[in-house]
């Protein structure tokens, strides 16, 4: 969705040892499509085996997973189900654009362009049903909980962690604080350091919470919700032309109340509001989740992992290097309850 308050609200930097022995609900598409999009060739091109096949999602899964894994973090990969339609118009929009960028690849590509052609390759990526079956039978595989969403994966992992089921949300949208998830970390499964202009710099995760947001706001959860709306979510992308997120801001705590906040708006000539502000509001509210009661992690099947990964053409030793820390993982805890 697009919840901008990126901008108005503090973030407080954590280490990886802050999540030790937490669970962590993560969203499980914004994640992999992270992956996707970073895990690649200067010019663009996803990493990929002999055949052609993209394995980017599952070298980011892999990896990084591991790494959290072995700082001690329980992980719960939730994945989108059924998308409520009132969210097809936007997902007819990002496919349109989707198009676009690989027809400006496609040209970047006879240029020679290598920088547009990374551009443009990034603006292209796409989910499909064969990733989303391969990045869950890898999860399995490494002991990562599984859980698929009959809705929004974000209001599913938002639910679980207002529930207790979870300590926070892992995603790098704020959507979640509309979905009412207590906590929010962001950064979590990105590369340990990125490149800047000044040289590499270290990435820390980042937490978020939902009471010291709307403090700080002076905003309570139907005003946050409003202030999404008018920004623009999944189901009305671009929001009301016209308003940014400061403008919104200052607009939901003048009139208080969602109905009277969208009726100034729509007197308001400098405003464009052409969608039902009412549907949307009630899809964020009351969305499609599963009261699950527990959360179930599978056991690590190092087997199935080679096997997954082989296929891919992923480097035995490398497998087999990260495989051999789990084992020492293993090794520490039990030496710890035999103690």
């Amino acid at each position: 969705m697009g919840l901008q308050i990126g901008d108005i609200i503090s973030k407080k930097e954590i280490g990886f040892l802050d999540l030790k022995n937490k669970v962590i609900a993560v969203d499980a598409f914004n994640s992999i499509y992270q992956f996707l999009t970073t895990i690649r060739q200067p010019d663009g091109t996803p990493l990929k085996d002999s055949k052609g096949r993209v394995s980017s999602h599952l070298s980011g899964l892999f990896y990084r997973n591991i790494n959290l894994i072995l700082n001690g973090i329980k992980l719960v990969y939730v994945f989108d189900g059924e998308a409520p339609e009132l969210k097809e118009f936007t997902r007819e929009k990002r496919t349109e654009e989707k198009d676009k960028a690989l027809e400006k690849y496609k040209q970047a590509r006879q240029r020679e362009d290598v920088e547009a052609m990374g551009k443009y390759a990034r603006a292209d990526t796409r989910l499909d049903e064969q990733k989303i079956q391969e990045s869950k039978e890898l999860l399995e595989a490494m002991g990562i909980a599984v859980i698929q969403a009959p809705g929004e994966g974000e209001a599913q992992a938002s639910w679980l962690a207002a529930n207790n089921l979870s300590y926070a949300v892992s995603s790098q949208d704020y959507d979640c604080l509309m979905f009412e998830s207590p906590l929010l970390i962001q950064n979590l499964s990105l590369a340990r350091t990125r490149r800047t202009v000044s040289g590499i710099k270290e990435v820390f995760p980042q937490v978020i919470s939902l009471k010291d947001v709307l403090k700080e706001l002076n905003i309570n959860q139907e005003q946050l919700i409003c202030l999404g709306i008018l920004c623009g979510t999944d189901y009305n992308s671009g929001g009301v032309k016209g308003l940014g997120p400061k403008k919104s801001l200052k607009m939901v705590q003048e009139f208080k109340t969602k109905e009277k906040i969208f009726e100034e708006v729509g007197k308001n000539e400098k405003y464009e509001l052409d969608f039902d502000w009412q549907a949307i509001y009630e899809e964020i509210k009351n969305p499609s989740i599963n009261e699950i009661k527990e959360i179930k992690f599978p056991k690590i099947n190092k087997e199935k992992i080679r096997e997954i990964l082989s296929d891919y053409e992923f480097s035995e030793q490398r497998i087999n290097k990260q495989l051999e820390k789990l084992d020492e993982l293993k090794k520490q805890a039990a030496q710890k309850k035999l103690f």
